[in-house]
């Protein structure tokens, strides 16, 4: 029975070290980039723009959108009719022009390029950190699951000595070898249920933003902001980035398959301010992020289009 209380301890569900309260409670993945933009202040969606013909047939709609959602169509519009019109009249002044808008341009682009690089190292170092938290959790789960195995097979190899010696001993053995199966039992139900978990809070929770999908976020800054939520309503078969996340999070089991109370729970603990997580829930919470990450970086390639037919533009 001392064995079994001391196992018992040590597979306790709860589990809070001191030494990480720093981690589970705050992080350090924001440095201070909270936005702060209204509706107005975003790009006006693609598709009610009204795009002249010599950007549209010199650009993609892909480098089109990119360009709008940075906020240079109009500088894009300016370069192309300037470069038409340094061939038509190639003076000093209209080089000089068509050279600082294209240094506008490609610094425009630079820049933003940054920007997602800065919102997506963030959802990066949430993804660590929450993936260093399941992990700790998991090796104090395999550590108990060792302790009450070894403790299974000791007292199973244990009972069976006795019981053996004391075989001539009227039901001596008998109560040995019942004592020894219940005890193996137990560490066996103690083994199935040898799940911790831990307080894990998240105020500044960019699930959340996805999730609740608001016209405008204090994590994600407009240019990105616009590039996940925009859909053309002229391509109905195509979502939005944002959506196409959602759906990746339900059909890799992050937040489907559950039942309904279940489900409940687990929407108010991803997209919430935390609360007590299981090493499971944490890897889904990582893996969410990992997903998330990937998207924003895919913004890159249409700006590194954009950049690429802007270069090659040709009148």
């Amino acid at each position: 029975m001392i064995i079994i209380s001391a196992l018992v301890l040590t597979s306790c569900s709860g589990f809070q070290p001191t030494r990480m309260k720093s981690q589970l409670y705050t992080s350090n993945c924001n440095q201070q980039n909270v936005y702060n933009y209204t509706v107005a202040e975003m790009p006006r969606p693609m598709h009610t723009i009204p795009v002249d013909t010599a950007l549209a047939s010199r650009f993609s709609l892909k480098s089109l959108n990119a360009a709008n959602a940075i906020g240079v169509l109009d500088l894009l519009g300016d370069y192309v009719a300037i470069r038409k019109e340094y061939k038509e009249h190639p003076t000093i002044e209209n080089r000089l022009t068509q050279l600082e808008l294209v240094q506008q341009l490609n610094q425009r682009i630079n820049i933003a390029s940054l920007e997602v690089s800065a919102v997506s190292s963030e959802m990066d170092c949430e993804e660590e950190r929450t993936s260093q938290i399941a992990d700790f959790l998991k090796g104090k789960e395999d550590e108990t699951e060792s302790k009450l195995t070894v403790g299974a097979i000791v007292i199973g190899a244990a009972g069976a000595i006795a019981s053996g010696l004391l075989i001539d001993k009227g039901n001596t053995g008998d109560y040995i070898g019942l004592g020894t199966g219940i005890t193996e039992a137990t560490l066996g139900m103690l083994i199935l249920r040898n799940k911790r978990s831990i307080e894990f809070y998240h105020n500044r929770n960019a699930l959340r933003d996805i999730w609740e999908g608001r016209p405008t976020s204090s994590i994600f800054p407009p240019t990105v902001w616009y590039y996940l939520n925009y859909s053309n309503p002229n391509e109905p078969g195509k979502v939005s980035f944002r959506r196409e996340i959602i759906e990746k999070w339900m059909n890799f089991g992050q937040i489907a398959d559950e039942k309904s109370k279940k489900k409940t729970q687990l929407l108010e603990l991803y997209f919430g301010n935390g609360g007590k997580y299981s090493a499971q829930e944490l890897d889904n919470r990582a893996n969410m992020y990992d997903q998330l990450e990937s998207q924003i970086n895919l913004m890159k390639q249409d700006l590194k289009a954009l950049s690429m037919e802007l270069e090659n533009l040709k009148i």
